[in-house]
């Protein structure tokens, strides 16, 4: 696997509590991705079963206020206990995104660290690097951002501040959220106040008093797989705090002594390829809920989480509090399996799903369980020496296997003794 974010720690964990010898790469020098080195506030999304609901009880933090809010610092290592527990062999500080190709066949992946250049050969290779890093160098077609004319959703350096006098102190979750504070509307002000193209007020409660989780910077019309536009938008990001810490002390109530702590160790990407597989999820499934035949993933719940493209706020086509779809829904193993390449499956925002679709499933509850439901394939195709090479063949050999092998994930479709279970 390459990545250790949510999608990462599923597809590993996954992978090896079902027998596969696993290796991990992770470019960082910490597990979790967006969740730890992105400074995530919470768990957002209703997902519900899966390696989800264990890495939620095991490294809640929150005293029984809420379980979602997010310890980072308890949940790197909470995710490191869980990978060494079973058995996944962790390499950090090495970033991967060559491929070592055989045909149209996958057999590893190359990686960069101060060791060197070293190759790493595997059965199934899964790409968790959210921006399908490895399927991009494999060759596998996409498409970035937004259909029409690829524009990609914007990029935040999430950051904590202390001194927050939460007892008093407001917290819009939500773009459509606001109150009423005492010189006017809180967005209205944002909206006013705010260095273009920050303009929005998130703010989020934390695990420790008197510490608030702010996701408030904003830069549009980057691209997250261009290091130069990586680089242009941390600096213009790390620019807005002072500005905004500025504003919620004049402001926001609570906020009057307010002073950052800490800033993300890297910038928050929320789109960019597009990869073309099997099947594709669009916003239509979505709103219908809709059951697919082949789903490896169901209950995953979340909204429209279209941040404006041209700005801040909501995008014209994101919706939060009208979403009508109160059901889950499922996503198919076919979303997981790229074309054009055998023996390599992808995990987390990088599956197939369009522009809509994919702002509902890049979410990190639901890119643990897209991660196991991959880890448990690859751990099956492995074992019998079945290479997913496409949707049906691949569904044909879970099913199979689910006869003698282990599986104890309620997410899936497929039960462990072999049978089929909604």
């Amino acid at each position: 696997m390459v990545g250790a974010g949510p999608a990462g720690i599923g597809a590993a964990i996954s992978a090896a509590r079902n027998g596969a010898s696993v290796m991990l790469l992770e470019q960082t020098g910490d597990v979790g991705g967006v969740a730890t080195t992105g400074l995530m506030s919470h768990w957002t999304g209703d997902t519900q079963g899966g390696l989800y609901e264990e890495i939620l009880e095991r490294a809640d933090d929150s005293d029984g206020r809420s379980p979602t809010l997010i310890n980072p610092e308890k949940l790197k290592t909470v995710l490191l206990e869980m990978l060494e527990e079973a058995g996944v062999h962790l390499r950090l500080y090495t970033f991967s995104d060559d491929v070592i190709l055989d045909g149209n066949q996958i057999r590893g992946v190359i990686g960069y660290s101060k060791a060197g250049l070293q190759g790493f050969t595997a059965k199934v290779v899964i790409d968790c690097t959210g921006d399908g890093d490895i399927a991009a160098k494999a060759g596998v077609p996409y498409v970035k951002g937004r259909e029409d004319d690829g524009k990609m959703q914007p990029l935040t350096l999430m950051f904590k501040v202390a001194g927050v006098d939460t007892d008093r102190a407001v917290f819009p979750g939500s773009f459509e959220e606001t109150f009423k504070v005492p010189k006017g509307d809180l967005q209205t002000l944002g909206r006013e106040h705010l260095p273009y193209p920050a303009g929005h007020v998130l703010l989020y409660r934390s695990t420790l008093p008197g510490i608030v989780t702010c996701n408030m910077t904003n830069c549009i019309d980057v691209d997250g797989t261009n290091p130069d536009d990586l680089t242009r938008a941390t600096i213009a990001c790390r620019k807005q705090i002072e500005p905004i810490v500025e504003f919620l002390r004049e402001y926001v109530p609570g906020f009057e002594h307010c002073y950052v702590i800490s800033t993300a160790s890297v910038i928050g990407v929320r789109e960019t390829r597009h990869f073309q597989c099997m099947e594709t999820l669009t916003a239509e499934d979505i709103l219908s809920a809709r059951v697919f035949d082949d789903w490896v993933v169901t209950k995953a719940h979340f909204n429209f989480d279209i941040h404006n493209l041209d700005g801040s706020g909501l995008d014209k086509e994101g919706v939060q509090k009208l979403f009508a779809q109160p059901k889950g829904y499922t996503i198919p193993y076919g979303c997981l399996v790229p074309v054009g390449c055998n023996g390599l499956l992808l995990a987390g925002r990088n599956i197939s799903a369009t522009h809509k679709a994919n702002s509902s499933c890049r979410v990190m509850p639901i890119c643990v369980n897209i991660g196991q439901a991959a880890g448990t394939a690859a751990a099956i195709a492995a074992k019998t020496t079945l290479i997913p090479t496409n949707w049906m063949f691949a569904i044909y050999s879970i099913h199979w296997s689910f006869k003698v092998l282990r599986f104890d994930a309620p997410f899936c479709r497929l039960n462990f003794k072999g049978g089929i279970s909604q």
